[in-house]
């Protein structure tokens, strides 16, 4: 015969202040997994957003990134002109050279100076890249000294209103417009003519990257396939969407594995925590245990009733660190990239996020209510009646 659940209930509310203790240490470090996950889960998003299964990179072979990479533009034109890239309505390649440097800026908060992407670019880029649009302002005009700013950058650092002027490289650069990309990580990038930002940085002869557009997305594998074999060629070809989904991995990933250190570790002194709270509980109701013993319940039913309560507790010390963690939702912040610059991403608590950490306090609860739940099923009837 099995306890009632109502039992185990009222005794969580009659011992409150032990069952306030044992939820609150559960819901902290609930609260700061979710709160880690959602920081590494924001920033693999916000890279996500950035490609598209239409575009493919192109990237000098082996390097890490565009900041490593460098190719001439016999290169890309050999990739450019294939009859897998798409044209537009003038039989023209929809294919945007581009060069990648880094530059410092300050914060907008506290005025420190941090890395910032510079990217330079022709009017090809907003014809491969169809989610980037102007929000204010206006583009940049081919030739001059002027750059727009992406929205997270914009709203990120200090001195980069439109119509306000930027130093670097010992030129003036006048912030024309600010542009959004489906809140991709173009948005936390500064972008420039081609030609004038290969000048003025030391870039002329050579590109860093070419995307261009695919008539066909299947055809990705096939078309990267054949220029690695080509011995002329010195490039990679990546669909732009697996591009920067490896790049957010050397960021993403080394914070979930940090989400996840941190919560064993907590994790393992809530563990305890729950185990001594239980072991006290057991050792208050020696007693009643030995009535309940009386009454003909089983050791296997008080087993399960003690494992309940302490699962119970898991599950209530979940619910609260998801509660706890909730606002961070949304919240901007930024992590250096692969390209040593900053990536403006915000916090993101997805579904999967509440679900492992809820599996996580689940977990704790079982593992914190086993040995003292073992312990109250063993107690002699006897024994515990002379208490």
């Amino acid at each position: 015969m099995a306890l009632p659940l109502s039992y185990n209930t009222r005794n969580l509310i009659v011992r409150w202040k032990v069952t306030m203790l044992a939820v609150g240490a559960i819901a902290l470090v609930v609260a700061v997994l979710v709160v880690l996950i959602a920081m590494a889960n924001g920033f693999r998003l916000a890279l996500q957003a950035t490609g598209s299964a239409q575009n493919a990179v192109v990237t000098q072979r082996g390097s890490g990134g565009e900041l490593t990479s460098g190719f001439d533009f016999e290169e890309s034109r050999a990739v450019a002109l294939d009859d897998r890239v798409a044209r537009d309505a003038n039989g023209n390649a929809i294919a945007s050279p581009e060069i990648f440097v880094v530059a410092s800026l300050p914060k907008r908060d506290t005025g420190t100076l941090v890395n910032v992407s510079l990217r330079g670019v022709t009017g090809a880029a907003f014809s491969v890249r169809q989610g980037v649009r102007m929000i204010e302002g206006r583009s940049f005009t081919p030739g001059l000294n002027e750059i727009i700013i992406g929205k997270k950058a914009a709203a990120r650092y200090a001195g980069v209103a439109v119509g306000d002027t930027v130093r670097m490289q010992r030129r003036d650069w006048l912030i024309t417009g600010v542009f959004e990309a489906n809140g991709g990580g173009f948005e936390s990038e500064l972008w420039g003519d081609l030609d004038v930002m290969a000048a003025a940085f030391q870039r002329r002869g050579s590109y860093q990257s070419l995307t261009v557009r695919l008539r066909d997305p299947a055809a990705v594998a096939a078309f990267s396939a054949e220029v690695e074999k080509n011995p002329r060629l010195t490039v990679q070809l990546v669909q732009e969407r697996k591009y920067y989904d490896d790049q957010s991995a050397q960021v993403s990933g080394p914070l979930l594995a940090l989400a996840v250190f941190v919560a064993i570790v907590m994790g393992i002194g809530a563990v305890f925590g729950a185990m001594n709270t239980m072991f006290a509980i057991v050792a208050a109701r020696t007693r009643e245990i030995g009535t309940l013993r009386a009454l003909g319940f089983s050791r296997s039913s008080i087993m399960l009733s003690f494992v309940l309560e302490s699962t119970l507790l898991a599950l209530a010390g979940g619910v609260v660190g998801c509660l706890i963690a909730i606002p961070a939702n949304g919240v901007s912040s930024a992590a250096g990239g692969a390209n040593f610059a900053e990536v403006a991403f915000a916090f993101r608590i997805t579904t999967p996020v509440i679900v492992a950490a809820m599996g996580m306090a689940l977990a704790m609860g079982l593992a914190g209510g086993f040995l003292p739940a073992w312990r109250a099923s063993r107690v002699p009837i006897t024994a515990a009646l002379r208490a």
